[in-house]
């Protein structure tokens, strides 16, 4: 059985039409509520969640796909030193946690968000992630937020923290209607944190050592505490440390279960000695992706865990996996006109719901037609795409790809992998080729919607074979496991 082909743009126009009707969009917001329903109090409280996270691209890795987010940095002061942050200004071409290439205001951030709000429709959530922690700065922060929640009330707000003064303002956090919460949790044993933290700020007075790792740790779970009980879902996000906090992050997980985190996300440090970090000067490694992988699949099982995080910059603008910042730079956007509607951004926002809706049919159908295979192999592709879960980008103009584990019947998204775009200038870098064969090495095949013959080859040598399509990521993932076993059986016949 064949799934019906959902209708696409062809290859090389920017994105597939989403325009409805405003009578299509007033009778998906009035149906299914006639009120004789005999739904369970469970799957209110099921239905209730989904639809908080379903337009959030960090709390669900399905709306990462589609929708985009905005930090503003507005929070230049922070109340603790992390041995693998260095906030950093004007450095337009990094891309990670504390660098910005300008401070805002609370009016200029509100000013950019409506400006955003309409040059990008998709936008739907507004964050203040520093380039300092937004509540060692509660004044900017809560101003930013009180203007952009006035002037755009559908556009989602949230915060992320360190933890350390949380408890003495969710009270403020949930009278805002900021919804989710982000708390940086690296330890829940001060012993493991001292080697974090050198120092910690608190109430006037700075406490380095084992002493300020204790403050902090007690306050995080204060704040952890304080955000269940006021109905306010909450990630926690983990720097991995080999060697430091790598086998401690399993009991950290289980600790922020307990205590009511909805999503954890585990993510790799980054420590190149350019960043000037203490952790970069001292040698530090990250992760590799395989360890990455490895205790995200350990903790998987115990709650939720978030695998398309790319540890986005203060100031990031767009989808995630892009990042158009400098499109908005104060000096631009200052002089554009906000051009916030929105009507215009509810039709907008129906068409991606019935696209996603399509996606999700012909997914199912996909599924249905696939026979389970007894102890199916299972396998990593890596995908270029620029969005919308389709294979959609050319092979040389990736910046990124993302990973999929396939096993024949579905394929299941387990994180991404940042490269340096192979094209440039129009001609191939041959040394920039290495570095996506090595990023990708474990994968069996890459989806792609083109690729020269050149890398094409190159990537075979290494055992990586191509696969050209334009569709679902999860018909072309499937398409290429039934082809790429159905090879490797007639090898095995030779």
């Amino acid at each position: 059985m064949t799934p019906p082909p959902i209708t696409l743009s062809p290859p090389g126009t920017p994105s597939v039409d989403l325009t409805v009707t405003k009578t299509q969009v007033k009778a998906k917001s009035s149906s299914g509520n006639c009120g004789c329903s005999s739904t369970t109090p469970q799957e209110i409280k099921d239905q209730r969640l989904k639809e908080r996270i379903e337009k959030h691209p960090c709390y669900s890795e399905e709306a990462h796909h589609h929708y985009a987010r905005m930090h503003v940095a507005v929070a230049p002061a922070c109340n603790i030193q992390c041995n693998y942050c260095n906030r950093k200004y004007d450095c337009a071409n990094e891309s990670r946690p504390g660098v910005v290439s300008e401070l805002l205001t609370p009016e200029e951030a509100a000013h950019k968000a409506l400006v955003i709000a309409g040059k990008i429709p998709q936008m739907t959530v507004l964050g203040i992630a520093g380039p300092g922690d937004p509540l060692a700065n509660p004044e900017k922060t809560f101003r930013t937020f009180e203007i952009v929640a006035d002037q755009a009330p559908d556009i989602k707000l949230c915060l992320s923290t360190n933890g350390l003064m949380l408890s003495d303002h969710v009270d403020k956090i949930k009278q805002l209607n900021v919804d989710h919460v982000t708390i940086t949790i690296n330890m829940v044993d001060p012993t493991v944190g001292e080697k974090i933290y050198p120092w910690v700020h608190y109430r006037r007075k700075r406490y380095r050592g084992i002493e300020g790792v204790k403050i902090l740790h007690e306050r995080q779970m204060e704040g952890l505490q304080a955000l269940q009980e006021a109905d306010i879902l909450c990630k926690i996000n983990s720097v991995m440390i080999p060697g430091i906090n790598d086998q401690h992050l399993a009991e950290v997980d289980d600790v922020i279960r307990s205590k009511g985190a909805f999503l954890h996300n585990i993510m790799p440090l980054i420590s190149a000695p350019e960043h000037g970090t203490h952790f970069g000067l001292t040698g530090q490694r990250g992760p590799t992706p395989k360890e990455l992988k490895a205790l995200q699949d350990s903790c998987s099982g115990n709650m939720k865990m978030m695998r398309h995080c790319r540890q986005c910059r203060a100031d990031a603008v767009g989808l995630i996996g892009e990042d158009r910042s400098q499109e908005f730079t104060k000096e631009k956007f200052m002089e554009m006109t906000p051009e916030y509607n929105l009507e215009t951004r509810q039709e907008i926002h129906a068409g991606i719901d019935k696209f996603r809706e399509q996606l999700k049919s012909a997914k199912a159908e996909q599924i249905a037609s696939k026979q389970p295979k007894q102890d199916a192999p299972k396998i990593l592709v890596a995908v270029a795409t620029k969005g919308q879960r389709l294979v959609n980008q050319h092979f040389g103009h990736a910046k990124e790809f993302q990973i999929f584990e396939v096993d024949g019947v579905e394929a299941k998204f387990v994180g991404h992998r940042k490269v340096d775009t192979y094209c440039q200038g129009g001609y191939g870098e041959e040394a920039t080729l290495e570095g996506v064969i090595k990023a990708i090495a474990d994968c069996k095949g890459v989806l792609v919607a083109k690729i020269g013959d050149c890398p094409k080859q190159e990537l075979l040598d290494a055992g990586i074979e191509s696969f050209e399509a334009y569709d679902v990521i999860d018909k072309v993932a499937l398409d290429f496991y039934e082809q790429y076993f159905q090879k490797q059986s007639e090898l095995v016949g030779v």
